[in-house]
């Protein structure tokens, strides 16, 4: 993956900056698209800021200005846009992912808000996003033996974060599942040896489909900013820490 194009594209068009700046990490969630190329401000036939990002991976998190941004996606090497995603307001010290969702034939692009602040002493900050297109309402629950014994995120349909936005839970090794929404039975997808490091923030995606038989989940470290330092998010390793189940 042309991760490093990121930055030294970005470079070249002039949008990193030492000022107040919004990180933005876009996600590939779209289970039946290809490798996609995605450009800022730019037309296809011009150079893409991300070039071949596959299903299931991120970049990190590269920092634009506050202003307001136009992002097309198009399969690696294309110039036919396959999603366009035009005048998105960004604001400076905020974090974004724009993950894109969906079957190829109606990709669409998910923005979310990121809060990054870290947890609590001795805790672990997490989020729940669901991605996978032809999958029900889920709840994430403690997974013991094919049972819902507590629910963490309740209710979540595709195409959405999970109600509860970010949770906050001790550090530790937890044995989840994603269950069908409202049945404490229903186990549709293990979630096991989840290791959730103190003073760290995930966001878990469901991904993946029934129909192609590949419905997983991918959890993303997402990095705690540094204080002073938002102009050099993009700089120390642009694919985000992910880990499947």
């Amino acid at each position: 993956m042309g991760t490093v194009a990121v930055t030294s594209s970005l470079v070249a068009l002039g949008l990193l900056t030492s000022v107040a700046s919004a990180g933005v990490r876009v996600i590939h969630a779209s289970p039946n698209t290809p490798g996609v190329d995605v450009y800022v401000n730019e037309l296809p036939d011009g150079s893409p800021a991300i070039t071949n990002l596959t299903f299931t991976n991120g970049t990190g998190y590269v920092p634009l200005p506050t202003g307001t941004y136009d992002f097309r996606v198009t399969l690696n090497g294309q110039n036919g846009v396959a999603l366009p995603v035009l005048g998105v307001p960004l604001q400076g010290n905020v974090d974004y992912t724009v993950a894109a969702i969906g079957f190829t034939a109606n990709i669409a692009p998910l923005l979310l808000v990121d809060n990054n602040s870290a947890p609590a002493a001795g805790n672990a900050k997490v989020r729940f996003v669901h991605a996978a297109p032809d999958v029900p309402a889920v709840d994430i629950g403690i997974n013991v033996n094919g049972t819902n014994a507590g629910t963490l995120f309740s209710d979540t349909a595709f195409g959405n974060a999970a109600d509860e936005g970010y949770i906050q839970v001790p550090a530790g090794t937890y044995n989840l599942g994603v269950f069908l929404a409202g049945n404490s039975n229903g186990l549709a997808l293990p979630v096991n040896g989840l290791n959730l490091a103190a003073g760290q923030v995930y966001t878990v995606f469901a991904m993946g489909s029934l129909q192609q038989g590949n419905v997983q989940a991918v959890v993303f470290t997402d990095p705690i900013p540094t204080p002073g330092a938002a102009a050099l998010l993009g700089l120390a390793g642009l694919v985000a820490a992910r880990r499947r189940r």
